[in-house]
């Protein structure tokens, strides 16, 4: 009896396909965003953007070369090299662009290097795979996961002091990824992510006593070790009472956001008109769009920031529904990619470094779309492949590039009789 490998081995490409059909579709809309009739600065950041395509190019292959082992030891070093960047950052960043009253760029001389926050999120997934990886089973309490919530709170706080709360939320989503792909049970994971629910909850009194009823409830019939049960209680009490503090350290950009996201008509010139105005190009296209290169929203520079955080409004208002459906299905293709890739690693490090690369790209995917369409509040976060910037360009090429060594070293991993 013979064996043969289920894959015939090389590059893994499904993952190819899909990222170059991202960053094509990509290309095209930045494209069409620099095309205005008035001056705007999204003209000509499609050429940038082929730039930042070659250098992450040569990342990607560069991070596909390096074997998952040398990565499992390198994580300690990159996650301490990251943490020290943020808090240089702090201490000597810039703004830039919409985040312009904020200290999230590196920069010398005036000339932007970077945002350390992007390099960051890489950093965590490294770490929390080898931290995760190496336990013998699962996190089964919520002392257990006190070591993985550090490693991505640490850096979450971090940007969230430059501020940032759109790169901060990505960690959050990095890190109840690979907790769920390490095989902590949901109900586990509700537990730990009831004190959130219970902060959003307290801005409706109402609300927030379901909330806290529904949540007696379930502790009674999960029934978790006691003292974790108190403490899960009495910490979705306090969460509850210090919403007027936590809301008072937001900073006024921050609070109009969120009031914004309640009621965008509060203020449609002010705070409230980047969601109008996404809303109104999306809802323009209808099913087949303006054409390509039409959108008059985009022409008139009424859409802000077209080329960055709103660029995808400029695919439902040029495309129509067609086009956001297409963009939204080939993100779907490349996630279930990644997830079949995570799926067949050969060993948990690898595995758990896969899932989080698609962690990281669902939580950018998932804010940026909501906050066009006021799904969800507006947090200036790029669109993968698509929005113009080089440090997330790079971030995410990088990732592919890692999925794609982990695919190379699974292509023998299962056999078939012959």
């Amino acid at each position: 009896m013979k064996t043969r490998p289920i894959r015939s081995g090389g590059l893994d490409r499904q993952l190819i396909v899909s990222t170059i059909a991202l960053i094509a579709f990509g290309l095209a809309i930045l494209y069409s965003a620099g095309q205005t009739d008035v001056v705007s600065a999204a003209y000509g950041v499609w050429k940038r953007q082929l730039v930042w395509l070659g250098i992450g190019s040569v990342a990607a292959i560069v991070a596909f070369r390096i074997s998952p082992r040398i990565l499992e030891w390198l994580a300690p070093g990159a996650y301490g090299f990251a943490l020290f960047l943020l808090v240089l950052v702090l201490a000597t960043g810039t703004g830039a662009g919409t985040a312009a009253g904020s200290k999230s760029w590196l920069s010398v001389a005036g000339v932007h290097l970077g945002q350390p926050a992007e390099l960051a999120k890489l950093a965590v997934i490294l770490m929390l795979a080898r931290y995760l990886s190496g336990l013998r089973d699962p996190p089964g309490t919520l002392r257990e996961l006190i070591v993985p919530s550090l490693i991505a709170g640490v850096p979450f706080f971090l940007v969230l002091q430059q501020p940032d709360l759109g790169s901060a939320l990505v960690f959050i989503g990095i890190l109840f990824a690979m907790l769920f792909w390490s095989g902590v049970r949901l109900s586990l994971l509700f537990l730990f992510v009831s004190p959130v629910v219970s902060l959003l909850l307290a801005f409706q009194t109402n609300a927030w006593g379901l909330w806290m009823i529904f949540l007696l409830v379930f502790l009674l019939v999960l029934r978790p070790y006691v003292f974790e049960g108190i403490v899960v209680f009495v910490v979705n009490a306090v969460m509850g009472a210090i919403l007027i503090p936590v809301w008072q350290r937001l900073a006024p950009y921050q609070q109009n956001r969120l009031l914004i996201f309640l009621n965008p008509e509060t203020d449609p010139t002010g705070a409230g008109y980047h969601s109008i105005q996404s809303k109104v190009a999306i809802g323009s296209g209808g099913w087949l769009g303006q054409g390509y290169l039409q959108g008059p929203q985009k022409r008139l520079a009424f859409l802000p920031e077209q080329h960055t955080d709103f660029i995808f409004p400029i695919v439902g208002e040029e495309l129509g529904f067609v086009g956001v459906f297409v963009a939204l299905m080939l993100f779907l293709a490349l996630l279930l990619v990644l997830l079949r890739i995570a799926r067949r690693a050969i060993d948990p490090f690898a595995s758990l470094v896969a899932f989080g690369v698609l962690g990281l790209l669902f939580t950018h995917v998932f804010e940026n779309v909501g906050m066009t369409v006021n799904l969800m509040p507006i947090t200036g976060i790029p669109l993968p492949f698509f929005s113009y910037g080089g440090s997330f360009f790079l971030t995410s090429i990088i990732g592919i590039g890692l999925a794609l060594r982990v695919a190379w070293d699974s292509r023998f991993a299962g056999y078939v009789d012959v």
